[in-house]
């Protein structure tokens, strides 16, 4: 009898239970809800992002997925920058992704590069610096969302720092995930196309009464100062510097015995070249020096212009 009763039972099914608690409704109803706010971000944030940036920046809805929201998450890809986000009173626990592309060429367009002259850059990891000044866009998604959703309270979105989706930390296994959507825009500058995406656990969406903003989007003409102050920003960003120095060559039977105290001569006779480089990349041509107790380099010359460098440091 008791084998018969166990035979009997059956695990329930995890997407009717989600249906039935409100954690996930039909594409039809998702999709409404995605398209409306689509039709926000269209219209408020183009410009919101010009009068930040002072760059002409074209927004469009591009649709919604489904899914468990850690596999809407991936993807993404490994291209994206995440934002983990809350907004009291509405939802304690959403992300904003974008593709890097259009952050790459935004930080181009601020360092002085015509917009229409920018190549699409493959996507990859963002530096630090890049970063920086995708943040601002990620808080004006932030606040448009905000505006949209009309949480109670009036309370202002917290938007953590954005991090390139590889170091976003593994979901933790004992933690069931939930049913989310994306909500997918396209963000172009110049002649590159990107997208960014919204996701939100559906168990929210289901729940959200979007709010009327008609007359919110109208062009904001007083273009506020953030670009100067971000260049200003990037141009003040500590970099960590390398000096190479070249030092005569010797044989491998040599190297391998010496020991402390042992001395290894420059290659170089009486200007001893050095070369600094950051990320990699190299900066400057410098002779060794000394200062006081302090050793030093002198720049005797640069690779490339001003520009230049602070290209190759944030690439």
């Amino acid at each position: 009898m008791i084998m018969s009763i166990a035979s009997n039972v059956h695990a329930f099914d995890k997407r009717l239970l989600a249906r039935m608690i409100g954690a996930l409704g039909e594409d039809k109803i998702i999709g409404r809800i995605a398209l409306e706010l689509g039709q926000i971000f269209s219209e408020l944030l183009p410009d919101m992002l010009e009068a930040e940036t002072g760059c002409d920046i074209t927004i469009g809805y591009a649709g919604f997925r489904t899914g468990l929201r850690n596999e809407v998450i991936a993807d993404l890809g490994d291209g994206a920058v995440l934002g983990d986000v809350s907004l009291r009173n509405w939802c304690t626990d959403f992300q904003i992704g974008c593709d890097s592309p259009v952050l790459i060429a935004l930080v181009e367009a601020v360092l002085g590069a015509e917009p229409t002259s920018i190549e699409e850059p493959l996507p990859r990891p963002l530096s630090k610096i890049e970063i920086d000044v995708g943040v601002p866009v990620f808080h004006k998604v932030a606040e448009v969302l905000r505006t949209a959703v009309d949480a109670p309270g009036g309370f202002e979105p917290v938007v953590g720092r954005p991090y390139n989706s590889p170091e976003r930390p593994k979901p933790d296994p004992t933690i069931e995930d939930v049913y989310a959507a994306a909500i997918d825009m396209t963000i172009g500058l110049g002649p590159v196309l990107s997208t960014f995406s919204v996701i939100v656990p559906q168990s929210v969406l289901l729940k959200t009464e979007i709010a009327s903003v008609r007359g919110a989007g109208e062009n904001q003409n007083a273009k506020s100062e953030w670009a100067e102050q971000l260049e200003e920003q990037v141009r003040r960003s500590a970099v960590t510097l390398e000096a190479r120095i070249r030092l005569e060559s010797l044989t491998l039977t040599t190297i391998s015995r010496l020991q402390p105290g042992d001395v290894i001569p420059f290659h170089d006779g009486s200007e001893v070249r050095v070369d600094v480089n950051a990320n990699g990349r190299d900066l400057y041509v410098c002779e060794f020096g000394r200062s006081g107790s302090k050793y030093t380099v002198r720049v005797r010359d640069t690779h490339g212009s001003e520009q230049d460098i602070l290209r190759h440091i944030m690439s």
